[in-house]
């Protein structure tokens, strides 16, 4: 009892005693910098912090952009902690601008350049799904126009990466945070990816972000739950943690995880609060949000 009063780790016959990883009911996926006071600025360290806290999944937006050699350090040690790696983007984002809407074939090469780059990415740290974004509107252009070269530009990528059982999960983003861009909405994801039909061209379906788009959230993943492959999470207003907001995320994961779902969910969003305290604030949301059963 005094040991345990002084922040010493109690013992079993002179051994310490290692906590028990809380277990979770779905794969949520940390990123880097969100435990960064707790662990550290390395990214080895963070890794294996999240480990520590019983998350078993990560994902990495910018890891294209990481050293080779960080590459595979992080691959290792995701491998080593039981770690499963999410998506990183896997082309330049045009933001303000059109480029696999337009149909330009100098657009559409250079994207299809960048995939095939990120196929090698993805073996080297062991990664399944990278994100797509289609860009920019061509305000030129009739949207079935822009379709149809949306369309075909992911049939080419799907034919780079079927073959090595890869996945680009198209990210339909809101209007609010991101104006003028061509995809936005649920049911048009699911369009193309009916029209592209292949296995390697599904949905990244991010709650945070069609909240605001569309709401009805629970019907809409239920409607293009077959093109979904993966989920990405954020609280409205804020996007920082479930519970901050107004999206019943207890309730939504019970959902998915009633449907089967055995991907990725990633915690694309911020911290509601700065410090240690607020990245224990962001573990102790998820156990209470993963309290479904």
């Amino acid at each position: 009892m005094a040991g345990a009063a002084l922040g010493v780790t109690p013992t079993l016959f002179g051994a310490e005693t290692k906590p028990t990883e809380h277990k979770f009911n779905l794969k949520y996926a940390p990123h880097l910098g969100m435990f960064k006071t707790s662990a550290g600025e390395d990214p080895i360290d963070q890794l294996n912090f999240m480990a520590d806290q019983g998350f078993t999944a990560f994902e990495d937006n910018g890891m294209k952009g990481r050293t080779i050699d960080l590459q595979k350090q992080m691959a290792n040690t995701m491998e080593k902690r039981g770690i499963s790696m999410g998506v990183f983007v896997a082309h330049k984002i045009y933001w303000k601008e059109p480029n696999l809407a337009s149909g330009d074939e100098n657009l559409r090469e250079e994207f299809l350049s960048q995939i095939k780059e990120s196929v090698e990415v993805a073996k080297r740290v062991n990664a399944k799904w990278m994100t797509v974004v289609p860009g920019h509107v061509d305000l030129r252009q009739n949207m079935g126009y822009q379709t149809a070269h949306v369309v075909e530009s992911l049939k080419r990528a799907s034919d780079i990466l079927e073959p090595h059982g890869l996945v680009m999960v198209l990210e339909p983003l809101n209007f609010r945070n991101h104006p003028g861009l061509f995809l936005s909405e649920s049911p048009q994801a699911f369009e193309i990816c009916k029209a592209v039909d292949s296995p390697s061209c599904k949905i990244l379906f991010d709650i945070y972000h069609q909240q605001i788009q569309e709401g009805n959230l629970i019907p809409n993943i239920e409607a293009c739950w077959d093109e979904i492959a993966y989920f990405q999470i954020g609280d409205n207003p804020g996007r920082n943690e479930p519970t901050t907001g107004e999206i019943n995320y207890k309730n939504v994961f019970k959902s998915i995880h009633e449907k089967g779902f055995k991907g990725i969910l990633g915690m694309e969003h911020g911290n509601s609060i700065k410090g240690t305290r607020g990245e224990q604030a962001v573990i102790d949301a998820y156990k209470a949000s993963d309290t479904f059963l």
